[in-house]
């Protein structure tokens, strides 16, 4: 059993939390009813991402054996078989499936998406240059539109460019992470490693950091954000975005870490205690 939680991968739940973005800006955080439905949302989510963690451990069992730490996963190293993990992961599929259309007909609708987009990355877009990086992205997005989609809310332009350009760095980060802590044998671990290398990653991740930060500090400051929420200090939340972007890069630049952005959220307390007073601010200039 404690091989089988491992093989879920709950530490990666944490990537759900984004569903509550809409709920949080569309000024509903308080409201108990639409707080419970995004929270069965996230949970439906958690869902389809393990049983997608298993399918894709299950195609990488051989190169994940070539990896310095993928390979003690329980897959990997034998503690669970195959057909053990494609039980579990065509049960928690099909659960998440019916549960989202419970939820919100137009929430199942963006769930299938996400499940044909992350298997499709498992079995082969992983392995396109370029693409790999979009899809990760894409993953972000598309839960950040699940959580405005099953409460009802509209969501915002900026929402979605802020949420596309974070997950493109992060999801950089993480390749550069990976490309770091395998060195030359990166490509046999995931072939498409061969196509990248730090000089290209860190080019892109500067183009994409500057406009991380660009795009959310036009959100602050613009005039429609101020006459929504009828306030301009949404402007004080920027600096702890800007932190915790340099924090995050001191991380994969000195520290070489990035090839675990969850990891990285919970074992840099620094980076931790900003993310939570980026949501109190937030939560304060919207609400208060």
């Amino acid at each position: 059993m404690k091989d089988l939680l491992i093989a879920l991968r709950p530490q990666q739940w944490v990537k759900n939390i984004v569903l509550f973005a809409g709920l949080i800006f569309s000024q509903n955080f308080f409201d108990p009813w639409r707080s419970a439905v995004v929270l069965a949302a996230a949970v439906v989510f958690c869902l389809a991402s393990s049983a997608l963690y298993l399918l894709n451990d299950i195609l990488d069992i051989e190169a994940d054996r070539k990896h310095p730490q993928k390979k003690n996963r329980p897959l990997a190293s034998g503690r669970i078989s195959p057909i053990t993990a494609h039980v579990l992961s065509y049960t928690l599929m099909l659960w998440a499936f019916i549960a989202a259309y419970i939820l919100n007909r137009n929430f199942g609708i963006i769930l299938t998406v996400y499940l044909i987009l992350e298997f499709s990355y498992s079995a082969y877009l992983k392995n396109v240059v370029i693409l790999d990086i979009f899809c990760i992205a894409a993953g972000f997005l598309l839960r950040v539109v699940a959580g405005a989609v099953v409460i009802d809310v509209p969501i915002s332009n900026w929402l979605l460019i802020c949420t596309i350009f974070l997950s493109l760095f992060l999801a950089l980060g993480k390749r550069r992470g990976e490309m770091v802590l395998l060195e030359d044998r990166a490509a046999d671990h995931r072939p498409v490693l061969a196509h990248y290398s730090l000089p290209f990653i860190d080019q892109m991740m500067t183009v994409v950091t500057a406009s991380t930060i660009l795009s959310y500090v036009l959100y602050a400051l613009s005039p429609q954000t101020t006459a929504k929420f009828h306030t301009r200090n949404l402007q004080y939340s920027i600096i702890f975005v800007v932190y915790g972007i340099f924090r995050y890069l001191y991380l994969v630049f000195q520290k070489k870490e990035g090839g675990a952005p969850e990891k990285v959220l919970f074992s840099d307390k620094p980076l931790l205690f900003d993310l939570l007073l980026y949501m109190a601010a937030i939560i304060a200039a919207v609400y208060f």
